[in-house]
């Protein structure tokens, strides 16, 4: 699909009620700062280690029966 030719300046740009906040001039757009997360590696071992020797258990206890 061919464009049409440009035909003089463009129109200026107007904010939208209740649109986004304008951007600061410059190179950078501000991004949210990510919340800290929580402290869930601790947990997640324990789990994990908890699970590995159950596991490891009943291997133990289906082998030797």
């Amino acid at each position: 699909m061919d464009g049409r030719p440009h035909q003089g300046p463009l129109r200026g740009a107007y904010p939208v009620p209740g649109g986004p906040a304008p951007l600061p001039d410059g190179d950078r757009v501000p991004v949210p700062v990510r919340p800290r997360r929580t402290a869930l590696r601790r947990r997640r071992s324990a789990y994990g280690i908890a699970v590995a020797v159950c596991v490891l258990v009943l291997l133990v206890v289906g082998v030797s029966r």
